[in-house]
């Protein structure tokens, strides 16, 4: 399986271009910009307090990804070199890649918005309740263990340094659609690709608006899988229960925070794995005390009845939570 094998060293992946830290200073440069022309034209746009937490998270990240480097090119090569197929690094094979990409980056977007777990990676690009550049920025510290949705990609048999390359691409169209000063584009861009007006629409915490536009580069996917919305009114952005720090370390870590909270308090390995990966609004404590609360109120209002000389027993008329769980739900 490992015959003709390549290390890190051989590929020479560690001496391979960031495109990321190279397009750095002009996404700052657009950001200020951006900035500028809000205060223009009088709009609240940006936030200083928002933007410095932003910056913070993002300078926090491109660290972390520099120390994960080996680690992480260490995992992508140990799947291609598992596989005995390979594509060959044509013209072709960087589109192909970039679709593959792109596909993957959709079911890992989507899974992180109705899975707990994967939601605490993902939720502080969404505690904003701003809508510009700088929001970015804001990756969560956790999210580099999504790296698992793309190994499939590598499987495939692409190239490591067109997958790499392809990657830091797909990061970088992110950067662009995080803005209200783009308004809609030609029908056929808006058809295919993921635009400013398609994501802030992902961006939005109206209830109308949840779990849509999930597409990183291309909107095709959501149209594909029933989770796409135009932009009709202006968003309302953040999240449903929003945050009023300022703390990048809260901003990256109260979900997580959270979970463990719920996880102390659960009673069953049913009630853990549910805390863990039902949807982020399922509030499962909450639920279970609430049911709790509606069964014993309702207890003695049975016994009651029982005394007056009904035909009926307590145990024939035995409060069934389940029917207060499809309420809730």
């Amino acid at each position: 399986m490992f015959e003709n094998h390549k290390t890190i060293e051989e590929i020479g992946a560690l001496d391979w271009p960031n495109v990321i830290l190279w397009a750095a200073p002009v996404m700052f440069l657009l950001v200020f910009l951006e900035w500028g022309l809000s205060i223009y034209h009088n709009k609240d746009t940006y936030d200083g307090k928002d933007f410095l937490a932003a910056a913070t998270i993002g300078f926090v990240n491109v660290g972390i990804s520099a120390l994960i480097k080996v680690f992480t090119f260490g995992i992508i090569l140990f799947v291609w070199n598992m596989v005995p197929w390979r594509i060959p690094p044509t013209w072709w094979s960087f589109i192909l890649c970039f679709f593959a990409i792109d596909f993957a980056r959709y079911w890992a977007h989507r899974v992180a918005h109705e899975q707990r777990f994967w939601w605490a990676t993902h939720i502080t690009h969404h505690n904003s309740k701003k809508y510009n550049f700088s929001v970015s920025f804001r990756l969560g510290w956790t999210q580099h263990i999504k790296l698992i949705f793309f190994l499939p990609v590598m499987a495939m048999g692409f190239d490591p340094f067109v997958f790499f390359i392809c990657h830091q691409i797909a990061v970088l169209y992110q950067f662009w659609i995080h803005t209200e000063y783009i308004t809609k584009l030609p029908a056929p861009i808006e058809y295919f690709f993921t635009t400013p007006s398609h994501h802030r629409v992902h961006h939005a915490s109206d209830a109308h608006y949840l779990d849509k536009n999930y597409g990183s580069t291309f909107i095709i996917w959501d149209r594909m899988f029933g989770t796409f919305m135009p932009e009709k009114e202006r968003p309302t952005y953040g999240i449903t229960k929003p945050v009023t720090s300022y703390n990048p370390v809260y901003l990256v870590f109260h979900e997580w925070v959270d979970i463990v909270k719920d996880l102390g308090k659960a009673e069953s390995f049913k009630e853990a794995y549910r805390i863990l990966f039902d949807k982020p609004g399922a509030e499962v404590i909450k639920t279970r005390e609430m049911e709790r609360e509606a069964a014993k109120a309702k207890a003695p209002v049975i016994e009651e009845i029982y005394h007056e000389g009904t035909s009926f027993s307590p145990q024939e008329t035995q409060y069934q939570p389940n029917s207060l769980s499809k309420v809730n739900n």
